[in-house]
């Protein structure tokens, strides 16, 4: 039993996301790292990832529910579930489009022992497994002599996830020399703008295309469910492209990319953009590595095409960071006890 546990085998707390948040905004730019050894424990086969299940709503073909179970079997083990919703039309009604929880379960007993407000917890994940992969391929993108001169970064989709994955580059240190936007609904992409860091030198682009030519780094967050950017040749200066919505750019950009996933089997499912490419040639022979051999250097990148991260986001990043909060909840004295959740406890 990891030491961090309760010997209480029917001990079960909550915690809110109020408390989520305080502790991500003290730790943010080290969730980068907790991250990163998420990633290498599946890549060693510490840690187990199955397939992610989507509960899809014939009346409502726009909105899912997705449940992505993980094992993380090293020293501090524990396994857990997230559940997360996507709603969509709930932008416009002034509501997040994503809600979550995470459910911790110990390891010796199977019992649950935690429940976490969850949606924080996703999108800091995510934008920690976008600017990781930043980390990982900028190099081998761009010469340092280019880098040193300040990057153009441009996010299509302006919502909660684009305001995470740029504020996580900032508490990263990243500095670009201009940071561009573009949603199909203005407003967005104007108060995206407006979050950026006061002094930047900031563009509203007019159309996709205008955005993606005139980027180093393009950074794809928005709810498309099927592929909506078909133009190549604004992709002729090859820039590094953070796919994080996975389904929108088209299979012919795909396989005119390197291409770079969280994991292989995870990401060619549920037609995204790489599933299609798959698709349509039969194999998958495009794709170039994953983000732990571009980690170690051991993936070959080629300088004359775009490059592409595609992850399709791993139930193991939420149980890391989850079980990095729980911890720091407890010591914090955050946790919300239940002391009488479970009825077994009092039977035994």
């Amino acid at each position: 039993m990891p030491e961090w546990q309760t010997a209480d085998s029917f001990s079960f707390g909550i915690i809110s996301g109020k408390a989520a948040a305080e502790i991500l905004a003290d730790v943010l730019p080290d969730t980068v790292a907790i991250v990163r050894e998420a990633y290498l424990a599946q890549a060693e086969g510490r840690a187990h990832n199955p397939r992610s299940h989507f509960l899809r709503f014939d009346d409502r073909p726009t909105d899912r529910i997705i449940a992505l179970a993980a094992d993380l079997g090293d020293e501090s083990a524990v396994a857990g579930l997230k559940w997360i919703s996507s709603w969509p039309e709930n932008v416009a009604a002034g509501i997040p489009r994503a809600s979550a929880v995470l459910i911790l379960n110990r390891r010796d007993t199977g019992y649950p022992f935690a429940v976490l407000e969850a949606s924080l917890i996703s999108a800091v994940r995510t934008a920690a497994s976008a600017v990781l992969a930043a980390e990982s391929l900028i190099s081998a993108v761009r010469p340092l002599s280019e880098r040193a001169r300040d990057l153009r970064i441009g996010f299509i989709g302006c919502g909660i996830i684009a305001r995470n994955i740029y504020d996580m580059f900032r508490a990263r240190r990243w500095k670009f020399r201009e940071v561009a936007a573009y949603d199909t609904d203005d407003g967005s992409a104007s108060a995206f703008l407006e979050h950026v860091e006061p002094g930047a030198a900031t563009l509203l682009a007019r159309t996709q295309h205008e955005l993606i030519a005139g980027s180093d780094m393009v950074v794809f967050a928005t709810t498309a469910a099927r592929p909506h950017v078909f133009d190549l040749k604004a992709f002729e200066h090859n820039p590094l492209i953070l796919h994080i919505s996975l389904r929108d750019l088209s299979e012919q950009i795909i396989l005119a990319s390197n291409n770079i996933v969280d994991d292989v089997d995870h990401c060619l499912q549920a037609d995204t953009s790489p599933h299609l490419a798959e698709k349509l040639t039969g194999g998958r022979a495009f794709i170039t590595g994953t983000i732990t051999d571009a980690m170690s250097g051991t993936v070959t990148i080629d300088p004359g095409r775009p490059t592409v991260f595609s992850p399709f986001g791993m139930g193991i990043l939420d149980l890391a960071v989850g079980r990095f909060i729980y911890q720091e909840a407890r010591r914090r004295n955050l946790v919300v006890d239940i002391d009488d959740f479970f009825h077994e406890k009092h039977r035994w």
